[in-house]
């Protein structure tokens, strides 16, 4: 209902604009209408196209300072009038003619929709006292010839008076009718927005009460976020306390297997070594199967002690670290292990070292059991600023994203790894693709105190 009584309104505005236009074409006296600052022209009557000599098309649209005379005084009053609202008369002499001329031009403000559509202009000449007296004289010696045809315009000219007249009653009953059409579409607006008004107060309080529940349940996930954040920080250290603790297990675990289990395995079989020679034939063969079963032991002793903390990590370094456990792993498991090493990975500290060296033993524990691969190829080089391990398999590839999110037992491998790089300041990627297997990639800050070659 809004939308069409609003419509209403603006059509009976615009039809009231557009009756008065033409009302001001059959007007005798020169009239113009121009919008904008820079007072253009948007109608122009008949009688204003003849007073100028041009036609209407080619003066709609320009400026009406191009079409009068240089400095002329009635821009200035054009300019007073848009600024002021307030209608304004002005009178100028003309001098190119023998007589002189007095133009008059009374300005005012056309509104429509309740906004200024442009500015109105009525042109009259007047002529001095003796130019009418001239005037006069001649009017009186023409007398008889002339006064046929005065009357003659006489008629004519009441006849259009009378005509004018009857099209402005109409006009003002028309603007009566508009203006009580405008009073009831107008009373039907206030009727209207009052009910809206009432709408938009029950909406406005819902959205406030709304705001405010929005405002809460941002605090309290703020408040979650960091008590998330606090709580993940903390697990952080206490895994990075934990995987330095088991690390230091695992070495003296390591180290009482070597020390104990294993010297106790080596002086077993002296002792039957011992025996062999005084055993029979009989009691040999028995020996023999014991002293291999003893044998195997101390082997699968070593093998712990290796994986648990190998011995030549600490007292040899990285690379044989990585080549031992590299033959060894081949040898179970028949698979090809290729190494390529920058030798001054030793001069990164024990942690770090240890970290590479933890993080190898984890992925090629994965090619193992998992990928099926029957090459893994192992990589460690200097970058800027950083040492970078790459191990690259032929196996069977995996989904990373998956893997890492999924609740199985499959990814505490892989956290521990992640754990283990960001301890030591690192980064780590792994990249699996379908039918070109498995690569990880890992990056550790690397800053020796002289360069090495």
């Amino acid at each position: 209902m809004l939308p069409k009584l609003v419509s209403a309104v603006r059509d009976s505005a615009t039809d009231l604009l557009r009756l008065g236009l033409s009302f001001a074409d059959g007007a005798p006296l020169p009239m113009a209408m121009v919008e904008g600052s820079g007072h253009f022209v948007r109608y122009i009557n008949p009688a204003f196209c003849q007073l100028l000599d041009v036609r209407k098309d080619d003066v709609l649209g320009l400026r009406l300072g191009d079409l009068l005379p240089k400095n002329d005084k009635c821009l200035s009053l054009l300019d007073r009038v848009s600024r002021t609202g307030m209608p304004a008369c002005h009178t100028e002499e003309e001098h190119s003619t023998t007589h002189p001329l007095f133009w008059s031009y009374t300005m005012w403000q056309v509104i429509a929709h309740e906004r200024p559509q442009g500015i109105m202009i009525q042109v009259t000449e007047t002529a001095e006292l003796r130019e009418k007296t001239l005037a006069m004289n001649e009017a009186l010696m023409l007398g008889s010839v002339r006064q046929h045809e005065l009357t003659e315009a006489s008629n004519t000219s009441n006849a259009s008076l009378q005509m004018e007249i009857s099209e402005r009653k109409l006009a003002e009953n028309a603007l009566k009718q508009a203006q009580a059409q405008l009073k009831h579409h107008a009373e039907e607006l206030e009727e209207l927005v009052a009910e809206r008004t009432s709408e938009l107060t029950v909406t406005n309080t819902r959205l406030e009460a709304s705001v405010d529940f929005i405002k809460k349940g941002k605090e309290e996930y703020r408040l979650l976020l960091l008590e998330s954040q606090i709580t993940q920080k903390k697990l952080s250290f206490l895994t990075r306390q934990i995987i330095t603790a088991q690390e230091e297990e695992r070495k003296e675990i390591s180290r009482e297997l070597h020390d104990g289990v294993v010297q106790t395995l080596v002086a077993i079989n002296i002792k039957l070594s011992a025996l062999f020679n005084e055993a029979t034939a009989t009691q040999k063969r028995k020996l023999a199967r014991i002293q291999q079963l003893v044998k195997d032991s101390e082997n699968e002793a070593h093998r712990f002690a290796r994986e648990l903390r190998p011995a030549v990590l600490d007292d040899l370094g990285l690379i044989p670290a990585l080549r031992g456990y590299n033959s060894s792993l081949q040898e179970r498991k028949k698979i090809k292990i290729k190494l390529t090493a920058f030798e001054g990975v030793e001069a990164l500290g024990s942690n770090e070292r240890t970290v590479l060296f933890r993080v190898a033993q984890e992925a090629l524990t994965n090619v193992v059991r998992h990928a099926r691969a029957t090459q893994v190829e192992m990589m460690i080089s200097k970058s800027l600023g950083a040492i970078r391990m790459e191990i690259r398999d032929n196996g069977k590839s995996f989904p990373v994203e998956k893997t890492f999110l999924a609740k199985n037992p499959k990814r505490l491998g892989l956290v521990g790894m992640k754990e283990r790089i960001e301890m030591v300041g690192g980064t780590l990627a792994i990249e699996s693709t379908p039918g070109k297997g498995t690569t990880v990639r890992v990056q550790v800050p690397f800053s020796p105190k002289e360069s090495l070659q």
